[in-house]
Parts: C-alpha cells; structure tokens; sequence
C-alpha cells in the first residue's frame, strides 16, 4: 500500500509530519495557512508538488471556516494568503504556478456576475481540493512514460538505477515523480535494484525514500552521496532518475543540493540521466538556471544531528537546499505527464501541447 502523506477532508487537514520519520509516522493538523506556512519553511512537508498542495489545502481549510462581508474581502484575502505561502520556499516553483492559478480563479468567479459570495468560496475551495486526485493521476502517467522509455532504451530487461533525495508519496499527493517511474518498473517486474543516496544534510534519502522502499518492499539498497561514483563504476546502473523543483526555458533544472554532482558522475560513466517531474515545475518565464533563486538553509542542518552537533564549534556553513544541472546534463531527458522530451525540446513540446488543450 502507497504511504499517504496528505489527508484530507473538507474542513480538516493532516500531514505526516516528515521530520520524525522513520522512528515515528505521526500526523500532525493543519488549521489554517499559518500552520501551513511554518510545515513547509520547517520541512514537515516537503518536495515541490506537496509543499503546493498543502499550501493551497491550508488555505482551504480557512476558507471553508471563515465569513466575508464582500468579494472585495475574499479577493484580498486569498491573494494575500497565495503570496505568503510561496514564501516558504522560494526556489519551488508550483506553490507559485497554484498562487498564480489561484488568483486567476478568484478574479474570474468574481467577474462572474452569476454566482453568490458563497457559490465563489466554495468554488475556489473546490479547486484547491481537486489538486489532491489530479497529482495523483499526473504523477502515475510520468511513472509509466518513464518506465516505458527507460525500458525501450534496454531492450525490455530488468534495471538497476540511482535516485536522489525523495521524490515518492512523501513528496507528493501520492505515488512519486522519479520514484513513481522506479514505482511503474517494479510494478512491471522490470526494476532489478534501485540505489537511494541519503541526500546530506537533511537525509531524505535516509529517511524518506529508504521508508518507502522499504514499505512496498522494493528491491534497494542506500548509499551514501559520495559512494555515486563507485556504485556506478562498481555496478551496471541504467539510469539516474530525479526529481526536480524548477525547470526553466534552455532545461537547467533545479533540485536538491546534490543532484549537480550526481549528473557529472553519470556522464562520465555514460549513464542516462533523467529528470520526472510534471508540466507545473516547469518556469518559462527564467532563461536559465542561472537566474533561478537557490534558497540557503540554516546552519545547524549542517552542523548538528537531531540536536547533537557532528561539526567544530564556530566553523561556517555554506548550505544553499538546491544546485542547478545543466540542461547538457541531462542526457536521457525530462519525464513528463505527457512523455519523455529532452531538455532542448521541452518548452516547444509543452507549448505546443497546452496550445492545443
């Protein structure tokens, strides 16, 4: 059985709280985006589709218990809320496509003289709620383009690959972006093994995406980030798969610190490099992964373990959350909803494919 990392109800809002596991699975409740706001800037949530969805859900929860005198008032409020929320986490960029989306859905029930104050909350609650079954149902059709074209690229067989941070059901609505791909070759029968690095310095490998593998009793073992190199030099690995939280317009593409190196080892050792993630990370808007704001985390991250410290006294931290990968890089492609693109390609296919919803 997939983990559920979000649960939801109309009016009520949990989320396993992802810095106890994997000693305690506990949940914790969200009451409004004050709550949400501090889950996501203290990682009790994370990954780019999780971190959106439970900002928007929080938002939900408020609205569903909340009175306005005025569209006027429900306009300001929402729009407030969306902008506080991307504020947790800058570098992620679908909490801003959902805040943006958000606010064009608020603007247009608004403009429709038809409808109630009422019918519009309730609406714009819907919307937010419907974000759950949809990343679910996206994130299953990246695991299964995935899947299939990793295997077209090895002749059908069994695969080993390598996977980064957490990018399953802890990261998501349910199911994964890279490790829904690992998720579809298992369920065909077709993954040999799948090697999780721990992803200094929070561990979501070691955490995370280790707990899951070991849930659905997945064929894995975990490697330490410096061990890449050796387990590609020592074992046959087919592919590297990740995750991403932002891909711009020339494909740079921004993940977990940690992902940068991963794809350097993997050219050299000539293994296709893949990044899943849905259309929603994709930012048009940066031309390259230069301009892409890399959010720096506290310092005690580095320097101590569940509150003991591992590191000198007085020593300085440089620890910004992600690195970007070069588009070049990225030699087996971008895994998407809608297929597999290479980098180069990706903003004509997603344009064309939107232009012709």
């Amino acid at each position: 059985m997939t983990l559920q990392a979000i649960r939801y109800q109309r009016g009520s809002l949990e989320i396993l709280d992802q810095l106890l596991l994997p000693e305690i699975s506990k949940y914790i409740s969200i009451n409004n985006t004050d709550e949400g706001w501090r889950a996501i800037k203290s990682m009790q949530v994370r990954g780019a589709p999780a971190i959106a969805i439970v900002g928007c859900l929080s938002l939900a929860i408020e609205l569903t218990n909340k009175e306005f005198q005025s569209t006027q008032e429900l306009k300001d409020f929402v729009v407030e809320k969306l902008d506080y929320l991307v504020s947790a986490r800058p570098t992620a960029v679908n909490i801003a496509d959902a805040a943006d989306k958000g606010k064009s859905m608020i603007q247009k029930l608004i403009d429709d003289e038809k409808l109630e104050l009422d019918e519009i909350k309730l609406k714009l609650v819907q919307e937010f709620e419907a974000m759950l079954q949809a990343d679910i149902d996206v994130n299953k059709r990246i695991g299964q383009h995935g899947a299939d074209y990793i295997l077209g690229e090895n002749n059908d067989q069994p695969v080993k690959v390598i996977t980064h941070c957490n990018t399953g059901s802890l990261a998501t609505a349910g199911y994964g972006t890279a490790l829904g791909v690992i998720r579809s070759l298992h369920e065909q029968n077709k993954l040999e093994h799948v090697y999780c690095t721990e992803t200094r310095p929070y561990n979501q490998g070691a955490r995370l995406t280790a707990y899951e593998l070991v849930h659905e009793k997945i064929e894995a073992s975990l490697i330490c980030d410096n061990m890449a190199a050796a387990c590609m030099s020592s074992n046959k690995i087919h592919a590297v798969i990740v995750g991403a939280d932002r891909v711009v317009a020339n494909g740079d593409t921004a993940n977990k610190i940690g992902t940068y190196q991963l794809a350097i080892v993997a050219k050299y050792h000539g293994v296709p490099f893949y990044v899943a993630c849905p259309k929603t990370t994709f930012d048009p808007h940066i031309k390259s992964g230069k301009d892409i704001h890399i959010e720096i985390r506290p310092q005690d991250e580095m320097t101590t373990l569940k509150g003991i410290r591992i590191a000198a006294p007085n020593i300085r931290c440089w620890n910004p959350a992600f690195d970007v990968t070069p588009a070049e890089l990225i030699t087996g492609g971008i895994i998407t909803e809608f297929g597999v693109f290479k980098p180069q390609e990706l903003q004509k296919q997603i344009s064309k494919i939107l232009g012709s919803g």
